[in-house]
């Protein structure tokens, strides 16, 4: 769709596809504003976000590496056989070695006397090589690596690295390094593509001698202490201002001093919960440099599923502690001299499910949750603490007593640890979820999925939060750090599914309903960022903005803090919301339009100016997407326009005033 196409799809004249949904007809009564009728602020932490080591979310998305297995978690064979899933996409899922032996196969053994890191690594004799296929390269583009070598014989050996833009090695550029006899030694090396591929392959070849390969490296040169430049520009636009990391499920069987020290001497693992090798290349130190580059509060997930009190304890002294500490200083000893002061820390992920590493029963869980929050707050008692919650979670198959009770798990982690967090945790997602047989609903039904969750969730929690003694009146907060669409169809990798317009509308409803519960819901954690189910999309080379990310963007940037209150639901199946500044001298309107028809909305109770700004999310079709290296189908579009003639909402589309009163 070119510029001039989504012009006039802003100004409601584009045809849009007569199945997208059944026709209505909209009358929509006039928004009567009293700006003095308002509810709590709104917390920027509402706009947060949830990156996890899952898929191409860190690996593949955020962080620079384009070596799979660079440190040889799986034993190299000659049944090159690396993909396991998802073969029919663009991103398949390595399931084993990604590395080709090239000649004689008795030329390498996968040896474990003399590890550098993990439990193999590979050595190879002269005449043999091995080769990783599917790299991206572009032209003109350098890129900066390094490997580590030892000399495994009497006598010197000789080893050459090359990069090549197809997958037979043609036309590389190369790099030799001999190696001496002694302990390891680094080597680097760089190159410059002469060509655009994503059919490239890095090869390692012994050309005299007999070495141990230890790991190596290949990021484009333009990376940010190893973070994604393409990448970490989309994510300073979008400025979400809290992150939570490094899970979700994942956290449960994450040992966190994995993660720390050397990079390349950090052993490899298998993900505890997902597919493929977490390279523990992206770690506490990583994380919070990430939060520093983007400017964003970071937030921690401890593992309560198979970890304990005292390593949790430990994480915090090693993000808060000085370095009369164990873990400070060995933070210390890391080069980060001061301390990150970590402020808000997850106490553990859904461990209601059965399917979290380390479930427990709930009457057995709050005891743990208890004590590893003791010993987090005995190392900093400034600590915000969530706790985690599922209000409509009880567990009949595993959790006799909790069943027999009748006890849903937020109300007795409220009753039995009420006093060890600040917020309650809850997540939810809506779709075409993989543990459903829900199909592709009309749009009318799906941009209210997320909106009806929100209610159902708040609902619950005003409703049961005044009957438990131990809450002693006042109100448990809540944190919604789990929320999004997720559909089953992946395209960039596991879980990594696409979004569309009708999505975008969605989000836009859902974060009304956030302002609406703005005396409740403190923090919103938008799952999961980048490719997972996320807002950013990317390939191996480029990067681009989901239509989710186009809402959240725009959002974030105009929306005004003091929400002004409105009837629910009063204008059919148009969502409206309101806000204003904190000096009162800027309002904000959003509509959503989800049906076929433009509808106009007069603005009743002001005294408005002539002229406001407006932005219009929009695009050809409730399918209309955007993809990486592609232009895009949904933008938000900049106008001008009259308030007095009313707020005038396209068919199909999210639209946000900004008026200056």
């Amino acid at each position: 769709m070119n510029r001039l196409t989504q012009t006039l799809a802003v100004l409601g004249v584009a045809a849009l596809s007569p199945m997208a949904y059944p026709n209505h007809h909209e009358s929509p009564s006039p928004i009567s504003i009293d700006l003095d009728h308002t509810g709590d602020p709104i917390n920027p932490f509402i706009y947060g976000q949830f990156i996890e080591h899952l898929g191409r979310c860190v690996y593949g998305g955020i962080w620079a590496e384009m070596l799979e297995d660079r440190k040889f978690y799986f034993p190299i064979t000659e049944d090159y056989n690396p993909y396991k899933s998802l073969q029919d996409t663009q991103f398949p899922v390595v399931g084993a070695s990604p590395w080709q032996i090239l000649g004689a196969p008795t030329g390498l053994q996968m040896t474990t006397a003399e590890s550098f890191v993990g439990q193999y690594t590979p050595a190879l004799a002269a005449g043999t090589a091995i080769r990783q296929h599917d790299l991206a390269i572009v032209s003109g583009q350098s890129y900066d690596g390094y490997i580590w070598l030892r000399n495994a014989g009497s006598e010197r050996s000789t080893v050459e690295v090359s990069l090549s833009p197809n997958a037979q090695g043609k036309n590389a550029q190369s790099a030799t390094f001999t190696v001496p006899e002694g302990e390891y030694q680094k080597f680097p090396y760089t190159f410059t593509a002469s060509t655009d591929s994503d059919k490239a392959s890095l090869t390692v070849g012994v050309t005299s001698g007999h070495v141990l390969v230890g790991t190596l490296s290949l990021m484009p040169a333009d990376n940010i202490r190893g973070m994604r430049a393409d990448t970490l520009a989309l994510l300073k636009e979008l400025d979400s201002p809290i992150y939570r990391w490094p899970g979700g499920n994942f956290v449960s069987g994450y040992n966190w001093r994995d993660g720390i020290g050397d990079r390349d001497r950090r052993p490899p693992r298998k993900n505890p919960a997902w597919t493929g090798i977490e390279h523990n290349d992206f770690g506490t130190d990583e994380f919070i440099d990430f939060c520093r580059e983007i400017g964003t509060e970071p937030t921690i997930a401890a593992n309560t599923g198979f970890g304990d009190a005292y390593s949790a304890a430990q994480w915090v002294e090693y993000c808060n502690a000085t370095g009369d500490t164990i873990g400070g200083q060995w933070r210390v000893d890391n080069g980060n001299y001061e301390p990150y002061n970590v402020k808000y820390w997850c106490v553990g992920n859904e461990m209601w499910g059965p399917w979290q590493l380390g479930f427990m029963q709930l009457d057995h869980y709050v005891l743990k949750h208890n004590e590893v929050a003791d010993a987090m707050r005995a190392v900093d008692d400034e600590l915000v603490l969530i706790g985690v919650g599922a209000v409509d979670q009880i567990n009949k198959d595993h959790d006799p007593a909790q069943a027999e009770a009748n006890k849903l798990w937020s109300v007795g982690m409220m009753e039995k640890s009420a006093d060890h967090m600040e917020m309650i945790s809850e997540h939810f997602y809506s779709g075409q979820t993989p543990w459903t047989q829900q199909g592709e609903l009309p749009t009318l039904e799906h941009v209210v999925l997320m909106r009806d969750q929100i209610r159902r969730i708040t609902n619950e929690h005003r409703r049961l939060q005044p009957e438990i003694e131990a809450l002693k009146g006042k109100t448990m907060p809540i944190a919604m750090d789990e929320w999004n669409y997720w559909h089953r169809d992946y395209q960039y990798g596991e879980l990594g599914c696409v979004y569309d317009l009708k999505d975008a509308l969605g989000t836009v409803v859902a974060l009304h309903e956030f302002y609406r519960q703005s005396d409740l819901i403190q923090i919103a954690n938008y799952a999961q960022t980048v490719n997972v189910i996320g807002c950013i999309k990317t390939s191996k080379t480029e990067a681009e903005f989901a239509t989710t990310g186009i809402a959240l963007k725009l959002y974030r940037a105009q929306w005004q803090p003091i929400p002004v209150q409105l009837p629910v639901d009063a204008h059919g199946h148009l969502d409206v919301a309101a806000s204003k500044s904190e000096d009162g001298k800027v309002l904000t309107i959003s509509v959503v339009n989800p049906t076929d028809k433009a509808a106009t909305l007069d603005l009743n109770g002001l005294d408005l100016p002539t002229r406001a700004t407006i932005w219009t999310i929009t695009g050809p079709d409730h399918r209309a997407r955007n993809a990486p290296g592609k232009e895009r189908q949904v933008d938000a579009l900049e106008s001008n326009g009259n308030p007095r003639q009313g707020i005038k909402a396209p068919a199909l589309s999210s639209v946000l005033y900004r008026i200056e009163l």
